[in-house]
């Protein structure tokens, strides 16, 4: 199957490096002109993945930033933001809003194209019917069934990004047993875990904000300083 990227954006130049690197992959690389026909293909289903190549400043400003929140809207496809912009600020915003991952555009383009295919990997077994016995993993009146990807806190739906849904589901189906930050990321992106600490702490604390009553105590997603974290 042709996995159907699109592309925004010339920023940094890597996407036209990745472009080199992902043919014969399977992998078809669909560049976009406009936001506005952007968020228009990803309404009909034109895509399996996108990458946003945008300009943010040191604080993470910028009208990409927007863009993120944006697409994010529209449904849970792998988004991968690709920038020049390399301070932890600016990562940070851009996993706020929405992105799945975030490279800087100095980043080797084998590397962006193993995290662009691992982001499409969960994507389609996420998307694949799932004909096996129903998966229910529960925590006290939190709630993940693996089999309808949905997950309850005292009976209310959350609705969580792909990614925020995988850390979460691992962490409840070993309930109790902790990961450390870089056992989740391997665990998750299926890659060497190297200077990942703000990507797992920025989803973690989504995931709080959405299932806890109050997120700076949390009943449910607990850190163990110096550990990583748990559930239950």
């Amino acid at each position: 199957m042709i996995q159907r990227i699109g592309v925004y954006g010339r920023e940094t130049g890597l996407t036209e490096q990745l472009e080199g690197f992902c043919r014969g992959e399977q992998m078809e690389m669909i560049r976009v002109t406009s936001p506005e026909t952007l968020q228009n293909m990803i309404r009909e289903e034109k895509f399996h993945a996108v990458i946003l190549d945008i300009a943010l400043d040191e604080q993470g400003v910028g009208e990409g930033i927007q863009w993120i929140r944006s697409l994010r809207g529209l449904g849970g496809l792998p988004l991968l933001v690709i920038s020049s912009q390399k301070s932890e600020r600016a990562k940070i915003a851009a996993l706020s809003m929405g992105a799945d991952d975030y490279m800087t555009g100095d980043e080797n383009p084998l590397v962006t194209k193993a995290r662009l295919k691992s982001q499409l990997r969960r994507f389609i077994q996420l998307s694949e019917k799932d004909t096996e016995k129903s998966r229910v993993y529960s925590v006290d009146e939190l709630r993940v069934d693996d089999t309808v990807r949905k997950v309850t806190v005292e009976g209310r739906e959350v609705k969580l990004t792909p990614t925020e849904y995988q850390i979460l589901k691992l962490l409840v189906k070993e309930r109790g047993r902790v990961y450390s930050i870089p056992q989740i990321y391997e665990e998750i992106w299926k890659m060497n875990a190297v200077g990942v600490d703000n990507t797992i702490a920025v989803h973690v604390r989504h995931i709080r904000e959405k299932i806890e009553r109050n997120p700076r105590d949390p009943k449910y997603l607990k850190v163990i300083w110096g550990t990583g974290y748990k559930v239950g």
